[in-house]
């Protein structure tokens, strides 16, 4: 049977008549339940980020479906893996129900076209070698749920990230990631625990692919995007610990080489 715990009056009442303190706290009580909530569903998320380990060691590319917050949350995730990690913006993408105008403005039905994602996978030639990620707090989202039966007439593996158990896109997706987080501390608003949870698992995921397919050496991130004067003193203090050599000269090499994996890896082959 399929409840939307999501969508479940709130276990607190009277908002409006709470001092500050009392709304901050009780939003803190609420949000260390989610933690607990993704905890119980590692399994799920390994099984998922074993498979898409395997695709994008042949190529595949990792991409995120949703509407609104969720699909927000997947940009966000996939923009942030290129400086992070040194990947092709290819890699990983993030698609938004409404395109870039929804990034920062809602669209108008636009997550009710349930043959809309598709079409945006298909703007990127998606094939059976990629791997698509649903995502929906309420599991119910035509777009996503549309994009994911498409997706699996292709044979194109697909996982979901829902909070509501037996959703439709739990049961469409091949591995379905249900953290069940409970009723929003303001009814409804799943961009609160539902958000937080949909946050978490993105990071575990991409993070955790990435290191397994080599872009983080020790627990340092050897393969990031040096954009900025602070990520270039970070890459060579990282030269100094691995190498030894003194800043000015880790700091040379790190712009004549323009990564850190390569610039330690010519200083230790002299």
């Amino acid at each position: 049977m399929f409840t939307k715990t999501t969508e479940q009056d709130s276990l607190y009442d009277g908002l409006e008549n709470m001092s500050t303190i009392d709304l901050l706290n009780n939003i803190n009580r609420e949000d260390q339940k989610v933690a607990l909530a993704v905890q119980q569903v590692i399994p799920q998320i390994e099984s998922f980020v074993e498979v898409i380990v395997n695709k994008m060691k042949t190529g595949g590319r990792l991409f995120y479906i949703g509407a609104g917050t969720s699909g927000r949350l997947g940009i966000l995730d996939a923009s942030e893996c290129p400086p992070t990690f040194g990947v092709s913006p290819e890699k990983i993408i993030g698609l938004i129900a409404g395109g870039d105008t929804a990034i920062r403005h809602a669209v108008e039905n636009a997550e009710d076209d349930s043959k809309q994602a598709i079409k945006d996978l298909q703007e990127h030639s998606v094939n059976d070698n990629d791997t698509v990620l649903g995502i929906a707090a309420s599991g119910t989202t035509p777009y996503v749920l549309g994009g994911l039966q498409s997706c699996n007439q292709l044979n194109i593996t697909t996982g979901a990230i829902t909070c509501n158990n037996n959703s439709p896109i739990a049961v469409e997706a091949q591995f379905p990631i249900t953290p069940i987080v409970g009723p929003e501390f303001v009814t409804g608003s799943s961009r609160m625990k539902a958000g937080t949870a949909q946050k978490m698992i993105l990071n575990m995921i991409s993070t955790t692919v990435m290191i397994k397919l080599g872009h983080i050496k020790g627990n340092k991130m050897v393969d990031m995007q040096l954009s900025n004067d602070k990520l270039v003193d970070r890459g060579t203090r990282m030269i100094m610990e691995q190498t030894g050599i003194n800043y000015d000269n880790a700091h040379k090499a790190l712009l004549e080489y323009g990564s850190v994996r390569s610039a330690v890896n010519h200083i230790e082959s002299c």
